[in-house]
């Protein structure tokens, strides 16, 4: 069987079990590379062709084009699917990844946020606005449930309950989701003004809404991090060693990274323009120079990082 026919057979099959376009698309960027790269070492253009030698080759190439390993059991782990599939339908009589095992992944230690950043953060969006309310609302959320970006994004109102948060999370698997006290009263109180914003709109039906009524995107998901970050940033750089990246990477968001390098750039252009140059410990490239004094002369930290 053709390895390119087995790819969009596979495919077809996801589709089946209900996967979601993105985990489908995923894997189909991931077989396509080993594809490619078998045809072009070992010109091999069948799945029946594919020994374990080949796929190790293959990882090991990744490794010393200096992939970082958990990438590399990620790829490792579709093909392990995809083979299994093929030999399930008798399409191979072996699976060539069966033998072949995980590299070996360094152990990272997340630091997350203290009681009083989480509290800072929070007290950003201290106003009365629908936007200050909703802001706020989605920060409780992600603190007190630890739910996934694209599950507060697809929140509906009928998911909600007293004591509970019904969340459709990844495979269609649901699981149920315990409300505090403190996200309860968030929630009412967002639900308010969100009724009383949109009383002459027919807005989508859909938990956190834009100004406009519209599902929220990662994209303005991340805007607004970018200035609860504001927020956060120039009271973590002078009172806190710990690396600012850390915190962020919590909340899964893509432009995470982005986001907190656009700061850190700003800063550099902040430290040379008042004429002070500092390392910070953890960013010994960026000259981050930061004076609380020259910084009061400058227009409001904030407004570096409105879209």
């Amino acid at each position: 069987m053709l390895f390119q026919d087995a790819i969009l057979e596979f495919g077809f099959d996801c589709k089946v079990r209900k996967l979601s376009p993105k985990s489908i698309n995923n894997y189909q960027k991931q077989l396509r590379y080993l594809q490619n790269y078998l045809e072009q070492e070992y010109r091999i253009k069948s799945v029946e062709q594919v020994r374990t030698a080949h796929i190790k080759m293959f990882l090991a190439m990744m490794d010393d084009r200096q992939r970082k390993p958990r990438y590399i059991n990620d790829l490792l782990k579709a093909f392990k699917t995809f083979f299994n599939y093929l030999k399930r339908e008798g399409h191979i009589k072996e699976n060539p990844t069966t033998k072949v095992k995980n590299m070996k992944q360094p152990k990272t230690k997340i630091l997350t946020f203290s009681e009083d950043e989480i509290r800072r953060l929070l007290n950003h969006f201290n106003g009365k606005s629908f936007l200050d309310i909703r802001n706020r609302a989605i920060l409780a959320m992600f603190f007190d449930t630890g739910m996934r970006l694209t599950e507060v994004i697809t929140l509906k109102p009928e998911q909600i309950h007293d004591e509970y948060i019904l969340v459709h999370g990844k495979g269609s698997k649901e699981r149920l989701v315990p409300v505090s006290p403190y996200l309860a009263k968030t929630l009412m109180k967002y639900r308010m003004a969100r009724e009383a914003y949109f009383e002459d709109k027919l807005p989508e039906p859909y938990v956190f809404l834009s100004n406009r009524g519209k599902k929220l995107t990662q994209e303005a998901i991340a805007k607004f991090f970018n200035l609860s970050a504001c927020h956060l940033f120039l009271y973590l750089l002078l009172n806190d060693t710990r690396d600012f990246f850390a915190h962020f990477l919590r909340f899964t968001l893509g432009d995470g990274i982005r986001i907190i390098t656009e700061i850190l750039n700003v800063l550099v252009v902040i430290g040379i323009v008042t004429g002070h140059r500092a390392t910070y410990p953890h960013h010994t490239a960026l000259g981050v120079g930061v004076i609380f004094a020259d910084i009061h002369s400058l227009p409001p930290f904030c407004a570096w990082f409105l879209p």
